[in-house]
C-alpha cells in the first residue's frame, strides 16, 4: 500500500508562495501535496481545485474534531473537491468518526489523528490527563480509528509496526515528523529518516520544512524519494 511520493507539506501563507514553490519543479510532474489550515484558511477551496488542475495528489490536513453532525455536514462539503485524503481527530469518538465516513463517502481515503507528533508522553499527561504511556494512547486511538471504518491513522514512525498488528496489515499509517538524516528536528519530537519508516512499514511519510526550506528544494525532494523508495526494487 505504500505511496511511492513522499507528501510535501505546503506550509505556506499565501497562494502566491504556492505557485512560486511548484513552478520549480518540472511541469508534468505529479506530488503528493498536503494543504493543512495555515493555507487552506488563506485561500479556501480554491487552492485543492487550483493543485488539482495541475495533476497533483492533495491530502486535506484539517484534522476536523466536533460533534458528529457537524463533522459529517463539513466532510459532505469537502467530498466535493476532490481531495484524495483528509483527516479527523480519532479523540472526537468513534461516532463523530462513522459520521465523518458516512459525510465524505468513499471516494477519498479518510483516516484519524492518534497524537500529534509533537507531543511528547509528558505534554499527553500533563495536559491531556491521559495517565498511559503515550503508546498505549496511539494504539488505543488506532484500533477505535479501525472500528469506525476509516482507513488509517497519522501517527509518529515508531509505533507502524504495533498499529498494524493491532488493527490490521492494510490499515494505513501515515507517518509526519520524516527528517533526512542530520536534518533539524524543529518543533517535532518524534522523528525519523524515510528509510527507516520505510523499513518500519509506514504506508505514507509527509516531509515539510527539509523540502520547503531546502536551498534547492527539487534536489532535497529528489533524494527523500530516493531515501524513501531506495529498497522498494
Amino acid at each position: 500500500m505504500c505511496e511511492a511520493r513522499p507528501v510535501i507539506a505546503l506550509d505556506f501563507p499565501s497562494f502566491e508562495a504556492v505557485k512560486q514553490f511548484l513552478a520549480l519543479f518540472p511541469a508534468g510532474e505529479s506530488l503528493y501535496l498536503k494543504v493543512g489550515m495555515e493555507l487552506y484558511y488563506a485561500t479556501g477551496p480554491e487552492i485543492v481545485s487550483y493543485l488539482k488542475g495541475l495533476g497533483h495528489s492533495v491530502f486535506l490536513d484539517l484534522k476536523l474534531h466536533d460533534i458528529p453532525n457537524t463533522v459529517k455536514s463539513a466532510m459532505k462539503v469537502l467530498s466535493h473537491l476532490g481531495v484524495d485524503m483528509t483527516n479527523v481527530h480519532a479523540a472526537g469518538g468513534v461516532e463523530m468518526m462513522r459520521a465523518a465516513r458516512e459525510g465524505l463517502g468513499k471516494e477519498a481515503k479518510l483516516i484519524a489523528v492518534t497524537q500529534l507528533t509533537s507531543t511528547s508522553e509528558e505534554q499527553m499527561r500533563d495536559f491531556q490527563n491521559i495517565q498511559t504511556s503515550l503508546q498505549e494512547s496511539v494504539i488505543h486511538y488506532a484500533k477505535k480509528t479501525a472500528e469506525a471504518g476509516l482507513d488509517g491513522v497519522v501517527c509518529s514512525a515508531q509505533e507502524v509496526k504495533l498499529i498494524k498488528e493491532a488493527t490490521s496489515p492494510d490499515f494505513i499509517c501515515l507517518t509526519p515528523g520524516i527528517r533526512p538524516s542530520g536534518a533539524a528536528v524543529g518543533d517535532q519530537k518524534r522523528v525519523m529518516t524515510p528509510a527507516d519508516a520505510y523499513h518500519i512499514g509506514s504506508d505514507y511519510i509527509v516531509v515539510g520544512r527539509p523540502v520547503t526550506q531546502a536551498p534547492d528544494p527539487v534536489v532535497a525532494y529528489h533524494a527523500i524519494k530516493d531515501e524513501w523508495t531506495q529498497d522498494w526494487k
